[in-house]
C-alpha cells in the first residue's frame, strides 16, 4: 500500500560492464514523471517519486489501467506525453493543474501514456525481495501484448545494443539508458540502479545572475548564472548554471559587479513587460510552476563567456541546470550561437515502445525515413 518510495539510480559514465555487476539488464531512460501504480480491481492510485498523489491529473491513464493491467498489482514506471513521435516533458508538466475542467480538457487534447519497467507486487505475491531477473520475467508474463496507452519497456542484456539505444533513442526524446543488476532486489529510495545520461558542452554568454536564497545584504551570495545564446542577432535565454560552493558564490557576485547594468540597457530589457508565463520562458516572469518565488535577476553586460556541460535540450533551452566547466576568455560572446548544439537524429517513439509506428514509415534499419 502507498506510500512507497521508488528505487533510484546513480549516474555513471558510459555503458557499464555487466561482468562487473553480476549481469545487467539495460532499458531506455524515459523522460517523464516517475510513477508507482497501485491497482486493486477498479481502484487505481498513482503516486510520484516523492509519494505525492498523481491520480487526479491523469484520468485517461487510470481508465486505461483498469482495462489493461492485471487485476491486482503494484508497478514502477513512468508517465509520459508524446507529441507526434517524440516525448515532450514540457507538455507533460501542463497536466498538473488544479482545475478539474482543464485536467479533463488536457486528458483529451494531450493524452498521457504509462510505461512499466518494474514489478513490486502481483496478486497476493510481493516481488520486492526477488532478484530483478525474476521480477522482469513475471512482469513480461503479466503485461504481454500491451499496445498503449500502457506499455512494457524494452530491455536487453547486450551492452552493445544498449550503446546503440543510447545514441538512437535520444531522437525520440529519451534521456539515456538505465542499467539494473539482474540479481538485485527492489530497494525503495536506494540508488541501486545505474543511469547513463547524455552530456554535452556549449560555450554560452553570461547575461545575468540571481542571488542565492541565503544571500544577505551583509554577505551577498550568487545563486545561479543566467545564460544566453545568440540567434538572428538577438541574445536568447537558454538556461541557468548553478551548484557553486558558498565561497565561490561570494567571489562570483563580487567579480560580476562591474558588469551590472540597468535593465533598460540590457538585451532582455523588453522582457520587463511580461507578467505571466510566455513562450520564451524568459527570466523574471511568473508561471504556475514558480508562483510565489522571486524570479527577479540582476542584468549583466553580456561580455563574458563560459563553457557549460548540459544533457539535452527542451525546445530552445537546456532541459536541466547546466554545470559550469570553465571561463572562455578567448571567445567572442556574439559568436556563441545555437549552431554549436548537437541535434539528435529523429527517431520513432513507437519503435522504442515496441509497437507499430504511427508516424512516417521507415525503410532502413537505423530508422531513417
Amino acid at each position: 500500500m502507498p506510500p512507497v518510495q521508488p528505487m533510484l539510480a546513480k549516474s555513471v559514465k558510459g555503458i557499464p560492464d555487466p561482468a562487473k555487476h553480476g549481469g545487467l539488464s539495460f532499458e531506455p531512460k524515459w523522460d517523464g514523471f516517475r510513477c508507482l501504480v497501485f491497482k486493486d480491481g477498479d481502484e487505481v492510485e498513482l503516486t510520484s517519486r516523492n509519494t505525492k498523489p498523481l491520480t487526479r491529473y491523469f484520468p485517461e491513464v487510470v481508465a486505461a489501467m483498469r482495462e489493461q493491467l492485471p487485476e491486482r498489482c503494484v508497478l514502477d514506471g513512468e508517465l509520459f506525453v508524446a507529441v507526434g513521435e517524440q516525448l515532450e516533458f514540457e507538455v507533460l508538466q501542463e497536466r498538473i493543474h488544479p482545475a478539474r475542467s482543464r485536467v479533463d480538457m488536457l486528458a483529451e487534447k494531450t493524452p498521457a501514456g504509462f510505461v512499466a519497467f518494474d514489478l513490486l507486487a502481483l496478486g497476493d505475491e510481493s516481488y520486492v525481495d526477488r532478484p530483478f531477473a525474476e521480477r522482469r520475467a513475471a512482469l513480461e508474463g503479466a503485461l504481454r501484448g500491451l499496445a498503449g496507452p500502457c506499455y512494457l519497456t524494452r530491455t536487453t542484456t547486450d551492452p552493445a545494443e544498449a550503446e546503440e539505444w543510447f545514441t538512437r533513442f535520444e531522437g525520440a526524446g529519451l534521456d539515456g539508458v538505465v542499467a539494473k543488476p539482474l540479481g538485485a532486489t527492489y530497494q525503495p529510495n536506494a540508488r541501486t540502479m545505474l543511469k547513463i545520461k547524455h552530456e554535452r558542452t556549449a560555450d554560452v554568454v553570461v547575461a545575468g545572475y540571481r542571488e542565492h536564497k541565503t544571500s544577505t545584504p551583509e554577505r551577498p551570495l550568487l545563486g545561479s548564472l543566467l545564460l544566453g545564446l545568440y540567434a538572428d542577432g538577438e541574445l536568447q535565454h537558454i538556461g541557468v548554471s548553478a551548484s557553486f560552493t558558498e565561497a565561490r558564490r561570494a567571489e562570483l557576485i563580487e567579480q560580476l559587479q562591474p558588469l551590472v547594468v540597468p535593465l533598460e540597457e540590457h538585451p532582455w530589457g523588453r522582457w520587463a513587460e511580461f507578467l505571466t508565463a510566455n513562450p520564451d520562458r524568459v527570466p523574471g516572469t511568473q508561471s504556475r510552476w514558480s508562483a510565489g518565488k522571486d524570479l527577479s535577476f540582476t542584468p549583466l553586460r553580456p561580455n563574458l563567456v563560459i563553457e557549460v556541460a548540459y544533457d539535452h535540450m527542451e525546445g530552445r533551452r537546456f532541459r536541466h541546470t547546466a554545470h559550469f566547466k570553465r571561463w572562455r576568455t578567448d571567445r567572442d560572446p556574439e559568436s556563441c550561437g545555437y549552431e554549436q548544439l548537437d541535434e539528435p537524429v529523429s527517431y520513432d517513439l513507437g519503435t522504442v515502445l515496441g509497437v507499430a509506428p504511427t508516424g512516417p514509415t521507415t525503410d532502413t534499419e537505423d530508422g531513417t525515413p
